[in-house]
This record gives C-alpha cells, structure tokens and sequence, in this order.
C-alpha cells in the first residue's frame, strides 16, 4: 500500500487514468536495472526515480568528468572524478529517499551480464557502444527480461523496446536486437559523441521518451514499440517510427 506521503507523491500519477494507484504500487514495487549513467542513463534514472519506481540498478563503471556535465545532468561540477554510480545514487536518493538503489560500478561483462540482469524486472540500455548493446539484447532474450534501448550521436536518436522471448497475436515472435541490426557494425564504422559530437538535449529528449517506454513495461498503457523503431531527427525535427 501507499503511504500518506506517497498518495500526495504520486498523486498526478494516481489521478491518470492510464497508471492510477494499482499502477502505482506495481511502480514502488518495480526493479529496473539502467546500463549506463551517461547522457541517456541520466534522464532514465532522474525520472524513473521520479515516478516513483522502487529499485533502481545503476551499472557504469567510469568517473565524472567535465565534458559529461553538457549532457549527463545527473551529475554536477561536486561530482568531478567520483563514480557515476556513486554521484546518480545521491541524486536519486536526494529525490526520493525511499528509493533503494543499488550501484554495480562495473562494466558489462559477457561474464556478469546474466547475473546482473537476472534480479531486475526490465533493463534500459543506456551503454554508448554495439559491443555492451548486442551483449545485453542477447542476455536479455535469453533471459526473457523486457529491453527497452536507445541511442544518440550527433542530431539523432533513436528508441525500441524488445521482448522477442514473446510472441505476436498470429503467433510470430516479436523481433530482436539482431533482426534491426543483424551485423556489429566495424569498431570504426560510426563515429564516437568524442569525435562527432552530440547535441546535450537531444540525451534529454530521448531519455526521457526510453523513462516513457520502462514505465509502460511496468504498469502496461498505449502501445509499445514493439517490432518499431522511433527515429529522432533533431536537425530537421522529425520523429518516425518504422516497423520493422
């Protein structure tokens, strides 16, 4: 049950048809690991956190720096060299106390990929390279853990949410990680955001959308992005979404 003080938390979200207080409770008792405190991780984690989602799993094992703070808002100048995981686990608790977060200041691992992921309900991908994000889509598959995964550089973003462990009403499986993408591209096939850069907001945006697409894993609503892709233009504005 919710508590007086989180009646009044969570209220916006209790009076929304589409979450409502059984919703709600299914948020405080939701376990979401997040890979990755970066540009996509902060977003994801503030306002998973936020909503009121009970356990939050933060997975990065890098340091503060001062080219993160254009577009990693969940850290400050204080944080300068500290553990991501450290500095995102203060503002979380610094947002809500309640929260239980729990820090793996670690690199995914094709070693430690299924036990990290193995006590969480859904995992956000928020990792910055293909080798992380084949590893997790694959661990989670096998694992039947709902991914929702994204990325971002330069101008563009993009967003989908994978439970190919699942199938459709004619009886299809969902697609994977491997059918949007089924070759790793080359090491030096895309630009890093080091080399090209990336627009700081456009992290927001799409984070915020990913928070979107973890909280309808928890507490189902609308329609996910099943079998779509969202593309984020920043450049010209434009949001499509593809079947594929």
């Amino acid at each position: 049950m919710l508590t007086p003080d989180e009646l009044t938390r969570f209220a916006r979200h209790i009076v929304l048809r589409h979450v409502g207080g059984p919703g709600q409770q299914r948020l405080r008792a939701a376990r979401v690991l997040v890979v990755g405190a970066g540009g996509l991780g902060s977003p994801v984690l503030l306002y998973l956190a936020a909503a009121g989602v009970g356990t939050l799993g933060i997975v990065d094992d890098d340091t503060v720096s001062l080219s993160n703070l254009q577009r990693q808002v969940i850290h400050g100048v204080a944080d300068l060299e500290r553990p991501k995981v450290a500095s995102a686990g203060e503002a979380i608790a610094a947002l809500d106390p309640a929260i239980r977060v729990v820090p793996h200041a670690t690199r995914l691992t094709a070693e430690n990929v299924a036990a990290l992921i193995a006590e969480y309900d859904v995992i956000a991908d928020g990792s910055d390279n293909f080798d992380t994000r084949y590893l997790l889509a694959d661990a989670c598959a096998e694992a039947g853990k709902p991914l929702v995964t994204a990325a971002v550089n330069e101008m563009h973003g993009s967003l989908t949410t994978l439970r190919p462990y699942e199938t459709r009403a004619d009886g299809t499986p969902w697609p994977g990680y491997r059918d949007l993408y089924p070759e790793k591209p080359p090491a030096d096939a895309i630009p890093t955001c080091a080399q090209a850069g990336v627009l700081g907001a456009l992290c927001g945006v799409i984070g915020s959308l990913q928070a979107v697409e973890v909280i309808r894993q928890i507490t189902p609503f609308g329609t996910p992005l099943l079998g779509k892709i969202l593309l984020v233009d920043a450049l010209d504005m434009r949001f499509e979404t593809f079947e594929y």
